[in-house]
């Protein structure tokens, strides 16, 4: 889903009345409650009887629609047929079963199962078929109600199936009296003659989807508004055992919502999609009588977003230069000019994330600090006073005589961004990305929501409405990010900023190029001839000047001469005394007596790290190759001879000499900002800034110049680039 500004509000409403949920009733279909061959599904249904067994003892009232008699009763019927068949019998076709008799015989097996399954759980359950001249006697539905009343008071299960057997029901939909026609009408009707709360659905697929969900094109559609969808869907074949398909369940949904009952058809293969259901996740498709008005929540599907994106980039690109350095200036005006409207978004996130319970260290990444918003408006200042980097002319060279190739700086495209925590990551990737002409999809933390809304809000609101507020596409749930990653046709990269997991995750789901950012495992390695002073600060400072950043020191290697002169003992002392927890290597822990660290390859990103001893500086760089992430590491050393073999030697993204690995960052490298800090080898490495968000193309220019074979043109290749 994509989201209009602040709408992602809005989009919390859609299943927050989960919370008072307490009449739930579930349908499950003849394709969920049967295998393909008619056998009953045994495992399925054993995990359907244990989601309603877990629901009755939470309080919840479960009332249980079923299909699948019929389909049962037919394999039944056909094996006994064939066990009592002669061999003339054999060779003549088979007639068709009679549907009636097919559900009398599946109707007791199938309820028979239920029954025991409901028993190994200590659940009691109850049998009720009906037919649809039932609901025509008033009577009966009110001794109906009554009857389920008091069952779901003695935490009994109602288990309803159509009485197919002695049923007078018409052709489906004939019937236009509000009679049911199948059990997904039935269901429907239950649930609002006995006031459900909630009516589930459960298919044999994830929901209803815009096509058929065979076809790769087709999208599960997570809220259903009738006068939107109603005529834009394609329905696929009916149910492959039952009577109804999707289109009856549909229909019932519409009929049921419309009338004030809730309904989510979702999957009923997952072991576990009620109970999320409840929990208001957002699986399944949302029917509602109130969807109508969500549509401020800007349903768009992802395709159309990046196209939306690359178009707007089209024309970012055709502006002259100053006209989009402009648009940078006019972004850093706003962001002081709203910096007390972000304040108060920002500090509930975090009072949101306190709450929660989240690591101390997502909580200091997630916080904008005194001071933060006027930094951020001084880079994107920054970046708008660079030289243009748009069609720069790399390399000029002349082919022939009157044919001058030009190889020139140019956008990548459409890039999507995929970060957590950090609201102010927001700017600095937006500002990039209008500084180099790209368009940008952006997905932030869930915990930043409210931040990057009005971040995004701040920042497309300076975009000239001849450009478009699509250039800069904000995402709002985590579900969508599979849809995007199919796009490789028209995103060209993704750059996720988070953990290694995130990376890998990312990468197995999408053919797009990956531009990694993953752990800081950022390394200090102090040589025996730092001095005490230089050691002391650039230790200190990569540790404690900002914890949680990606380029705090995570590991102190000292060479092991120095746990004989005292500078060792030094900066444990030192790093204890500013509050950081220290944890060792086999040789450091029983040396200073602390505690040893489960393992070498670990960020901590608050006020801790590892401390090891090693013999030498080449014993540093195997270290640091086997344990780090190769993100950027640090020698502290007086010998420029051993200072030259570790920056040779280690092959990470930045390596320094005395200074502090909190240097390596996009402003701090005068990049203006940075999209993040790759540790891919590919493309772009270290703090990426705008001309890591470039690539090239060629430009050949020339009189009417024709190949034909070669045929008199004589090359020159002639260097014109000075």
């Amino acid at each position: 889903m994509w989201l209009c500004p602040f709408a992602e509000k809005a989009m919390e409403s859609e299943r927050t009345f989960m919370r008072n949920v307490k009449r739930v009733f579930v349908k499950v279909g003849t394709a969920v409650v049967t295998r393909a061959d008619g056998r009953l599904a045994v495992g399925r249904l054993g995990a359907l009887c244990e989601q309603l067994k877990e629901l009755n003892s939470q309080g919840y009232e479960i009332v249980l629609v079923t299909s699948g008699a019929v389909g049962l009763g037919r394999q039944r019927l056909r094996y006994r047929k064939l066990v009592n068949s002669s061999l003339a019998d054999l060779q003549n076709p088979q007639y068709e079963l009679d549907g009636k008799a097919c559900a009398a015989v599946g109707q007791s097996s199938l309820m028979a199962l239920y029954d025991t399954l409901f028993s190994q759980l200590d659940v009691s359950s109850s049998q009720h078929l009906v037919t649809d001249t039932d609901f025509r006697n008033g009577s009966f539905r009110k001794q109906l109600s009554e009857t389920v009343k008091s069952l779901l008071a003695l935490k009994v299960i109602p288990i309803f199936n159509e009485n197919d057997a002695v049923s007078t029901r018409r052709a489906p939909y004939e019937d236009s009296s509000g009679i049911f026609w199948d059990n997904d009408s039935l269901a429907g009707l239950l649930a609002l003659e006995l006031q459900a709360d909630l009516l589930v659905l459960l298919s044999d697929v994830e929901g209803l989807y815009s096509g058929p969900p065979s076809d790769p094109d087709s999208k599960l559609i997570h809220t259903y508004i009738k006068e939107k969808h109603q005529g834009e869907i394609t329905f696929g074949d009916k149910s492959r055992l039952g009577r109804g398909g999707m289109t009856a369940k549909v229909n019932a949904a519409v009929c049921a919502a419309y009338a004030g009952i809730p309904v989510v058809i979702t999957s009923g293969y997952a072991t576990d999609s009620i109970i999320k259901v409840l929990q208001g996740k957002r699986i399944g498709t949302l029917f509602h009588q109130d969807a109508h008005l969500w549509t401020s929540v800007k349903e768009v599907g992802a395709r159309e977003m990046a196209v939306a994106a690359r178009e707007c980039s089209r024309r970012l690109q055709a502006m002259h230069s100053d006209d989009r350095r402009k648009i940078l200036l006019d972004i850093a005006d706003a962001l002081e000019a709203n910096e007390s409207l972000i304040k108060v978004e920002n500090e509930a996130d975090v009072a949101d994330a306190q709450d929660a319970g989240y690591d101390k260290s997502l909580v200091a990444r997630l916080a904008l600090k005194p001071g933060k918003i006027a930094s951020l408006a001084k880079s994107v200042r920054v970046l708008a006073e660079m030289e243009e980097p748009i069609g720069q002319v790399l390399k000029r060279t002349e082919l022939a005589d009157g044919l001058i190739l030009e190889k020139t700086s140019c956008p990548l495209g459409v890039l999507l961004i995929v970060f957590e925590s950090r609201p102010d990551a927001l700017v600095q990737i937006a500002s990039l990305a209008i500084r180099s002409g790209n368009g940008l999809l952006l997905k932030g933390g869930k915990e930043a929501k409210r931040s990057n809304a009005i971040l995004h809000k701040v920042i497309t609101s300076a975009i000239p409405k001849s450009i478009g507020n699509k250039l800069i596409g904000l995402v709002a749930s985590r579900e969508d990010i599979p849809d995007l990653l199919k796009l490789d046709d028209v995103i060209d990269l993704v750059i996720p900023r988070g953990s290694n997991k995130l990376v890998s995750q990312i990468k197995e789901l999408t053919k797009i190029p990956v531009l990694g950012h993953s752990d800081g495992i950022c390394h200090v390695y102090v040589d025996k001839s730092a001095k005490v002073d230089t050691a002391k600060r650039i230790v200190l400072d990569a540790k404690i000047d900002y914890p949680a950043a990606c380029n705090a020191m995570e590991t102190l290697l000292v060479h092991k001469d120095l746990s004989s002169n005292g500078l060792l003992n030094t900066l444990t002392k030192e790093l204890q005394h500013e509050g950081v927890t220290l944890y060792g290597g086999p040789r450091a822990s029983s040396l200073l007596n602390i505690p040893e660290a489960h393992s070498f390859h670990h960020e901590y990103s608050s006020m801790a790290c590892t401390i090891e001893i090693v013999d030498d500086v080449q014993a540093a760089i195997d270290h640091i190759h086997q344990h780090g992430s190769s993100h950027t590491d640090c020698i502290v050393t007086e010998n420029h001879e051993v200072a030259e073999i570790f920056l040779h030697g280690v092959d990470s993204a930045a390596v320094f000499h005395n200074a502090s690995t909190r240097f390596c960052d996009g402003a701090r490298f005068g990049l203006g900002a940075e999209v993040g800090i790759s540790t891919s080898r590919i493309h772009a490495r270290g703090p990426v800034g705008v001309e890591g968000m470039l690539t090239t193309r060629w430009i050949l220019r020339g009189s009417g110049q024709v190949v034909d074979g070669d045929k008199g043109v004589i090359y020159t290749h002639r260097d014109l680039s000075q």
